[in-house]
């Protein structure tokens, strides 16, 4: 029974069935997320997995991270805040104890009101119930004023409107945020690691990441194998050098995916990727690079996240085995999600698009984030690739190149960072004429300048050197 002084009612604000729910699961709640001391990322993520093992509550989906100012208090460091969604069996006010005692578990003091917090859980919505109790209300009381709540909302619930309510103003969520007062624009962060800068990619001064390509392979399109079976002073050299040259992010492949490519077991990738992996991390200057891995295969993924890498580059963005998704959710890494049809063999005949190559490759990407999601990968532990090359042919690779930025604006993909690689592929190749594979820089350093025009925040090249000059260029015009 609820007391004298509570506003508690049901009303018409219907949130959707969710497909993930549970058994025994049948309240849904959206959960703020904030912190503003320690490694952030770290303690909101820590957060949502002392949701996750509590029997009672499950974490759904979440917003990406948002890095704003302070609000109220402002002399502090700049905040990360997200949004979760969460089904549970608990009562709102039994929700909030246990919220509270995830924070005490955490190490929360808090010292002032809205001062500096490691870790800060609040309920903004509960099922379609309003609640006014000195110690809760529901919808939170001063959401609305918030766009560092309003905006990760809207990422998961746009079109919802605010429950009836005493002081609270109708309309969707989607239209208060854009009614808000104008402030200097915020943006998404993407976490990379050690002492990598996160990716911005809201920012439009923001510098594009060069990832370079390293083939294990023996059958390389691009580079003969000439990385393959390396010695270690070799290896140490050529990390030293692409580092140099301007690469923050390395990826690692053992296993080729151009068509007609022999297939090989995860064991045997696993015996080419691993040990270079354990060699890059043995120099000390790596911990200014970010390491990732381009593999479809679970195992491989595990073994290689274990042995000191940080991103999965899946071609085939968990498609190609049931179990990538959730071991990378288990890992808490950072994975690309790449555009893909088929198998690396078949590809090439799946390139019908008859309702358009923008709206098909953005309703496909779209259906893996929302695999991801139910996985359990956190959304800003999402990087998307178009999948140039990849079940495209010649003049859809354009395509996708002059229109990037409208399929980074495709509704449910916006404010994830993208990565896009081009460098010395068949359709470069086709336009220039250049047949060698290793001769196309000039062809690839024209598609990653268009590129970086449509909003791409990593390009993936072979080229180190001198496509961080065209970045550079490329950024200095567009990046302003």
């Amino acid at each position: 029974m609820y007391s004298s002084n509570q506003i508690y009612r049901r009303n018409a604000y219907t949130l959707p069935p969710h497909r993930y729910s549970s058994a025994g699961m049948e309240h849904r709640a959206f959960i703020a997320l904030g912190s503003n001391l320690g490694i952030r990322v770290k303690e909101i993520e820590r957060a949502c997995r002392e949701m996750d093992r509590n029997p009672k509550m499950r974490v759904l989906r979440t917003s990406s991270l948002w890095e704003t100012d302070a609000m109220y208090v402002l002399d502090q460091e700049k905040f990360l805040n997200g949004v979760c969604e969460i089904e549970t069996s608990l009562s709102p006010f039994r929700l909030l104890d246990q919220l509270q005692a995830i924070e005490d578990k955490m190490g929360r003091v808090k010292v002032i009101d809205k001062g500096p917090r490691n870790i800060d859980l609040d309920i903004l919505l509960y099922d379609e119930e309003v609640f006014s109790t000195e110690r809760l209300q529901i919808p939170h009381a001063q959401m609305l004023e918030r766009e560092f709540v309003l905006r990760p909302l809207c990422e998961l619930i746009p079109e919802r409107s605010l429950p009836p309510h005493v002081s609270l103003p109708g309309g969707s969520l989607q239209f208060h945020l854009s009614n808000l007062p104008a402030r200097q624009p915020i943006s998404s962060l993407t976490p990379l690691p050690r002492r990598v800068p996160n990716i911005i990619p809201g920012d439009p001064r923001r510098d594009t990441r060069i990832m370079s390509i390293l083939n294990l392979t023996p059958d390389s399109f691009s580079d003969a194998g000439r990385h393959f079976n390396m010695e270690k002073a070799e290896w140490k050299k050529l990390i030293k050098s692409h580092m140099e040259a301007g690469a923050t992010i390395i990826d690692l492949g053992g296993q080729s995916t151009r068509p007609g490519a022999v297939q090989i077991s995860s064991k045997e990738e696993i015996a080419r990727v691993i040990p270079a992996v354990k060699i890059i991390r043995s120099m000390p200057q790596t911990l200014d690079i970010a390491l990732s891995v381009d593999t479809y295969h679970a195992d491989v993924a595990e073994a290689a996240i274990r042995a000191g890498a940080d991103i999965i580059n899946d071609v085939s963005a968990g498609m190609l085995d049931d179990a990538m998704l959730s071991t990378v959710a288990k890992l808490g890494c950072t994975i690309c999600l790449m555009h893909m049809r088929g198998v690396p063999s078949t590809m090439h005949t799946l390139t019908n698009y008859p309702d358009g190559l923008v709206e098909t490759v953005g309703r496909e990407l779209l259906s893996r984030v929302q695999a991801a999601e139910k996985a359990g990968i956190r959304r800003w532990r999402i990087i998307l690739d178009p999948g140039i090359g990849f079940a495209k042919n010649r003049e859809q690779n354009l395509e996708l190149l002059r229109r990037l930025g409208e399929l980074r604006r495709y509704p449910g993909l916006q404010d994830f960072p993208w990565l896009v690689g081009t460098s010395r592929k068949n359709f470069v190749g086709k336009v220039t004429g250049v047949k060698l594979a290793k001769e196309r820089k000039w062809g690839t350093a024209a598609a990653i300048t268009a590129a970086i025009q449509g909003g791409a925040d990593i390009v993936r090249v072979h080229d180190v050197e001198a496509m961080c000059q065209v970045s550079k260029m490329a950024d200095a015009v567009w990046r302003v």
